[in-house]
């Protein structure tokens, strides 16, 4: 696990990198090449109005953004650099395949751009809804805006991502007048690509992770993935009670009462006394709200060495010694090995059939068939995500289910149609 990787300092010496400085005018070298090269192909007036407004934005990020906002250097984190390497071999193997039917390289470079800022948009949006009480809102609006802001580190929910990206697809594909069912087949294994490389940012940045587990393959985590940064299933160990051989119910109402859903057994919590079931009323002669002033309690005692004084509703006290704070997790399942595993043979699978499609649409189609129904079993195994809207499945689980939905009403509407008219059929095997 490798959270943060280094950091580029605003400046090198008396040399501003950040700012009006080096990065800015190599961002500009890079912008007009790029535009020169898509411009022999399509035309300027075309090249300035697919690729001006991401050139743009970029430079104000680097002139006006970054300074303000990472005045100690901008960090460079496992997480982001593995959604960077994945977009950058999801884009790859997306433009071998349009090339192969006959569209040039730069519409899906076009494409790649507008679907890579909509996508982290769309992702961190969706992360931050989700855990706006937990992970987001601050003391100020200062810090609750960099806590939104700071993707890097990790928070990017996969539904967010392709919601954003589909909308970014389609107003590429409007702007540009190109079949858009024929160019997402094209890009549908590259998505995949590109999901199981961020998958391995998860494992990097400790997020995404799995519930406990005693399998030969179950995985732990430090107790810091950075400078002051507790990794995630430290924490969460920690706070529900973990370390102690207890756990506390998950809840997204944090005034929901906090019991204890399990004690594992031979742990101090049995030799406490507690037992699952159990409400917890007062901790250390502090009486709770919720569940989450009981992670808060325990999660103090725990990281301070105290001992721990829990109170249930039959007003029995339970004392819990002292336990010194281990250096890594309890073990868990690496359920961000399993999600990349599973994206890197969906990609291939989607990959192998795009020749055997007979209408476009097809591939994709396929994509959010399978994709659903993998993940919909994954988030079994995680547990950073508590059940939503009274269902008992998370957030990701229901979403799950209505793409599947969606992808059901698409294979209808698509066997509809005449097999055979496709926009790039030179990609396509003439009979099956």
């Amino acid at each position: 696990m490798c959270s943060e990787l280094f950091r580029i300092p605003l400046t090198w010496g008396n040399v501003p990198i950040f700012g009006a400085g080096v990065l800015l005018l190599v961002w500009a070298v890079f912008s007009v090449l790029g535009l020169k090269s898509t411009a022999r192909a399509v035309g300027w007036s075309t090249a300035l109005k697919a690729h001006l407004p991401t050139i743009v934005i970029v430079a104000a990020a680097i002139t006006f953004f970054v300074p303000k906002y990472f005045p100690d250097g901008v960090p460079i984190r496992g997480y982001g650099m593995m959604v960077l390497l994945g977009s950058i071999a999801g884009i790859w193997l997306s433009i071998r395949r349009a090339q192969q039917a006959g569209l040039p390289g730069e519409e899906i470079m076009g494409l790649a751009v507008w679907m890579f800022i909509a996508g982290v948009a769309g992702a961190r949006i969706f992360y931050v809804v989700e855990y706006w009480d937990d992970r987001i809102r601050q003391a100020d609006w200062l810090s609750t805006l960099k806590a939104a802001l700071s993707f890097t580190e990790g928070g990017l929910v996969v539904y967010g991502a392709f919601i954003g990206a589909m909308i970014g697809f389609t107003l590429y594909m409007r702007r540009r007048g190109l079949p858009a069912l024929a160019v997402c087949d094209m890009i549908s294994a590259g998505m995949l690509v590109g999901l199981a490389f961020g998958r391995i940012g998860c494992l990097m940045n400790g997020c995404c992770y799995g519930g406990e587990s005693d399998a030969p393959w179950a995985i732990t985590f430090p107790r810091e993935s950075g400078p002051e940064m507790v990794s995630p299933p430290y924490g969460e160990q920690a706070s529900s009670g973990a370390f102690y051989g207890f756990h506390l119910k998950s809840s997204n109402d944090d005034a929901a009462p906090a019991i204890i859903d399990r004690v594992t057994s031979g742990s101090i919590a049995v030799t406490a006394g507690l037992k699952a079931g159990d409400q917890i009323t007062k901790i250390d002669g502090n009486t709770l709200i919720g569940v989450a002033g009981a992670e808060t309690l325990v999660y103090q005692a725990f990281a301070q060495g105290k001992p721990l004084a829990i109170v249930t509703s039959d007003n029995s006290t339970h004392e819990l010694p002292a336990i010194e704070p281990p250096p890594r997790s309890r073990p868990v399942h690496p359920a961000q090995i399993y999600s990349t595993i599973t994206a890197a043979l969906l990609a291939w699978v989607l990959w192998s059939f795009y020749p055997f499609r007979r209408r476009d649409g097809e591939v994709t189609a396929l994509m959010i068939t399978l994709y659903p129904i993998a993940r919909f079993f994954e988030e079994s195994i995680r547990v950073d995500e508590s059940p939503v809207f009274g269902t008992g499945l998370s957030i990701s689980q229901n979403v799950s289910i209505l793409l599947l939905l969606a992808a059901v009403a698409m294979w209808v509407w698509l066997l509809r149609k005449p097999a055979g008219n496709l926009a790039f059929p030179q990609t396509a095997v003439a009979s099956r």
